[in-house]
């Protein structure tokens, strides 16, 4: 009894003692794990539209037009969660702060981001705000004077991918261009560039422009939207020289090796990561005779044709209309050759898809056709594989022109 009573009260010391630690080590988990939730939010990616502290005064009490398409939105958290539909678009959001929006201004694939490559795109009205959509994919690609009339500030918030033949480059072009010449500013809100990690591929020569590449940069330049912006007015590549008056709100969080996953598919063809990330090296296969997978559900992720002698093909596809391919190519026909979906992130412009499949090819004299030189920006592609040199040959002959173009680059980086 006498040490029953004696250990009794010890023993309620040392279970008050341990409720207490308990305590103090759950508030200290708290608290760390509070402190780690900054930590990770200092080191989460935000949009430049998700800033709107940093732009709001400069569009409020001015009549607003906006180039955007579908990919245009604030997450509601600052992340890039989209499965929950935690998300706004930047006009819906604009208009319900009282934004003066006059019109919206659509690039290739449309304001919705539905239509096929290359298929035109009319003007309409946008049925959720009223709001009239001028298109620059069809009659127009630049706006026109008409267009910009009574407007005080024009906004281009669109996801780009990077590479050269992306047509949304060759819109800000235009855009840049239209408003230097009727002395409106533009207010660039960035995005990151998914493939902004390296930069490869041939220079565009001057003779080849046209709108799948209107510059004199190699196929993947490693650049956002904000900071390509900034290479047009330096370089003075818009008409007759003229600046167009940028502000760009810069990504917060973000270099070009961070790596960033797209939550909203950049055009109906570029459904997830590993097309955007193959885009840069199947997209020459356009202006073969060979299939992309436009008319399957792995678009950008298979290549194959119907004129194939390759016998380590291991994948066949049927291209079907669909979604974004209405006349697909080889439509009903079976085309074979390769499924890429499980290959490994490129970090280069990979040649061997491209010099594999014309070794292969049973009908070499119709493989390539005119649009392949306009995605190339040059001739001489075409010609190296004809004559049967190597990806390292072709890649030696690039190497003086892109150590050229980083040090131009280097000037107009806003990321490192």
């Amino acid at each position: 009894m006498f040490k029953n009573t004696v250990l009794f009260p010890i023993i309620i010391g040392i279970v008050l003692v341990l409720i207490s630690c308990s305590s103090n080590d759950r508030k200290k988990s708290a608290q760390n794990n509070e402190i780690l939730k900054q930590v990770q939010d200092d080191k989460v990616v935000i949009v430049g539209a998700n800033q709107i502290g940093k732009y709001l005064s400069l569009l409020n009490g001015n009549k607003v037009g906006i180039v955007a398409n579908q990919t245009s939105v604030i997450f509601k958290d600052g992340r890039r969660k989209t499965e929950d539909g935690s998300f706004t678009h930047l006009v819906d959001s604009l208009v319900s702060l009282k934004v003066d929006v006059k019109k919206i201004f659509a690039p290739e694939h449309g304001f919705r981001g539905t239509a096929d490559a290359g298929e035109k795109v009319k003007d309409g009205i946008d049925t959720k705000t009223g709001l009239p959509i001028i298109s620059l994919y069809g009659k127009n690609r630049k706006p026109r004077a008409e267009h910009l009339k009574n407007i005080d500030v024009m906004v281009f918030d669109i996801q780009d991918v990077g590479a050269r033949f992306y047509t949304y480059i060759s819109t800000l072009h235009y855009v840049m261009e239209a408003c230097a010449e009727q002395n409106i500013p533009l207010l660039i809100l960035d995005r990151p560039n998914p493939n902004g990690h390296y930069v490869d591929g041939p220079i565009l020569e001057p003779e080849h422009q046209s709108f799948v590449g209107m510059h004199p940069v190699p196929v993947v330049h490693g650049m956002t939207i904000g900071e390509y912006a900034k290479m047009i007015n330096g370089e003075e590549w818009l008409e007759n020289g003229v600046q167009c008056d940028i502000t760009v709100i810069p990504i917060k969080n973000y270099t070009h090796n961070t790596s960033y996953s797209l939550p909203i598919k950049p055009s109906t063809n570029l459904p997830n990561d590993k097309a955007i990330n193959l885009y840069p090296s199947l997209c020459f296969f356009e202006g073969t005779n060979i299939s992309i997978g436009r008319g399957t559900d792995k678009q950008f992720q298979v290549y194959g044709s119907p004129f194939t002698a390759d016998e380590d093909i291991n994948y066949c596809f049927t291209p079907q209309p669909n979604e974004g391919a209405k006349y697909p190519k080889h439509q009903g026909i079976e085309c074979c050759g390769f499924d890429l979906t499980n290959e490994v992130q490129l970090n280069e412009i990979h040649l061997n898809y491209l010099i594999g499949a014309y070794a292969s090819s049973l009908n070499k004299e119709e493989f390539f056709n005119d649009f392949f030189t306009k995605l190339a920006g040059t001739k001489k592609l075409q010609q190296q594989i004809e004559q049967g040199l190597t990806k390292a040959e072709i890649k030696a002959t690039w190497k003086d022109g892109l150590e050229a173009f980083k040090t131009k680059r280097n000037k107009y980086l806003i990321y490192k």
